[in-house]
């Protein structure tokens, strides 16, 4: 029996670990956590505050035995094994180009003092570069990924181990940070806080999920992601409860997105911050002054059009947004305020929670039409039918939009058509008037994707959904 160190990362949780079962099956365990400043320089505030939480959630479960340094990765990992002796350091695998380059770098500072650095399970069911084609080439588009992702399967979750830990205070650790200050109201953190919202989403919402889920104003969705960005709970653990119901084959479809995304960036690493279809770096985007005033008031949430401010207030609060209004949000963004999805995807990352390189920017790219949609850019959300198809009564929209929480139902989609026997006067002086004619730069995109794509035909494509 010898000393080992489970270094933790994106795997928060004591269940269903494979790294933290293979390593307390091999003796004492020193649980390890590094505060990567690259990671912290990178992170908002919500998200920093969701992960301090829950490692001091984790660090509770294991009675305090906890070990934080601060640093560079490549030289703590290596420093903590020569204090505790230890002959190996278990890890989940990190698929991101980041975490794979990091990774590299520890197993090769762990080799020059004779440890063993061990990878041990992943953040996802299927780990990404396993789903192949039969030429063994991965696939571009989610359907046919899904299908090969499903009869691939996964191990049924297991239970947390019996461990001796081997941590503080006998080793030295510093205190978990303290919450920066924050906006937002967060969800609930830890390993058993997870487990009560799934428990709660399963046995009230999750037979209704297929109706529900595009619904912002209803409780129709797990509200998980923050909880699988850290892996305090694990996909595994949330399939295993699944059936073959429409609802909960849906549901299943949604945790196969997450790994699709996950593959698409460990094939095609640049994709993180460029278009995944290369024709479209010749899309004229705006980027003048003004595109920087209208990209301002979308980030506020004064764009005018409900559904998207409402949308943007949400994320700002809770550091959480529903994902059909992410889409409408992100759509409004690329497609009506003609601007790179690269500030989009990078103000999400500041302030969501549940901030992911490959979920996040790749569904800004599946949007914006740069990355794997089928059928592509001439696919525009119109941000008033959205509200209206999907938040009918405005339940959503008054939730977040406080100028029109008294707005009645058949003005609070196109507040700025009502009128107050003033001619154009709106009936809500007080609720911004849209930045752009969504008519107008419906148009504009439409024109603008024809110079790219030529050969494309765009009436039988052209949408506004």
């Amino acid at each position: 029996m010898s000393n080992s160190i489970i270094w933790f990362r994106r795997d928060l949780r004591l269940a269903d670990n494979p790294a933290l079962i293979a390593a307390a099956a091999g003796g004492d365990v020193t649980p390890l956590f590094v505060l990567d400043p690259l990671f912290l320089s990178r992170s908002g505030a919500p998200r920093l505050a969701f992960l301090f939480r829950n490692l001091r959630a984790l660090n509770e479960s294991m009675g305090g035995a906890l070990v934080v340094r601060s640093g560079d990765p490549v030289l703590v990992v290596a420093q903590v094994a020569s204090e505790v002796a230890a002959k190996c350091v278990y890890i989940g695998k990190d698929f991101a180009p980041y975490g794979q380059r990091r990774d590299s770098a520890v197993g090769e500072a762990l080799d020059r003092v004779g440890v063993v650095l061990v990878s041990k399970g992943s953040p996802y069911a299927v780990d990404p570069g396993t789903v192949r084609k039969a030429d063994g080439t991965p696939y571009a588009v989610f359907t046919p990924f899904s299908k090969v992702w499903i009869a691939t399967g996964w191990e049924a979750p297991q239970l947390a181990p019996l461990v001796r830990w081997r941590g503080a205070p006998e080793v030295a650790s510093e205190k978990i940070p303290e919450d920066p200050i924050l906006t937002a109201e967060l969800p609930e953190s830890g390993e058993l806080a997870a487990a009560k919202m799934w428990s709660r989403f399963r046995d009230t919402a999750l037979d209704a999920y297929r109706d529900n889920r595009n619904s912002p104003g209803v409780a129709g969705t797990s509200m998980l992601s923050p909880h699988l960005r850290f892996g305090v709970v694990h996909p595994r653990q949330l399939l295993a409860d699944l059936g073959d119901s429409p609802s909960h084959a849906t549901f299943r479809s949604e945790l196969g997105w997450r790994d699709f995304y996950a593959d698409v960036l460990f094939n095609q690493p640049r994709t993180a911050w460029q278009n995944l279809q290369t024709k479209m770096d010749k899309i004229t985007l705006d980027t003048d002054a003004n595109a920087i005033k209208l990209f301002a008031a979308w980030c506020a949430g004064r764009t005018g059009y409900p559904i998207v401010d409402a949308g943007i207030r949400q994320m700002l609060a809770t550091g959480w947004m529903h994902n059909r209004v992410r889409m409408i949000v992100a759509s409004f963004l690329v497609k009506d305020l003609h601007l790179p999805w690269q500030w989009g995807a990078r103000f999400f990352m500041q302030h969501l929670v549940d901030g992911d390189i490959a979920s996040n920017n790749h569904g800004w790219q599946w949007t914006a039409g740069t990355g794997t949609d089928a059928s592509p850019y001439f696919r525009i959300f119109n941000p008033t039918s959205q509200g209206e198809k999907f938040d009918r009564d405005g339940v959503y929209i008054r939730l977040w939009v406080s100028e029109l929480r008294d707005a009645p139902a058949h003005s609070i989609h196109a507040p700025w058509l009502a009128d107050s026997g003033r001619g154009t006067a709106s009936l809500f002086g007080n609720y911004t008037a849209p930045i752009v004619d969504h008519a107008v730069e419906r148009a504009e995109s439409l024109a603008r994707y024809k110079l790219v794509s030529s050969k494309q035909s765009l009436s039988l494509y052209d949408t506004d959904a």
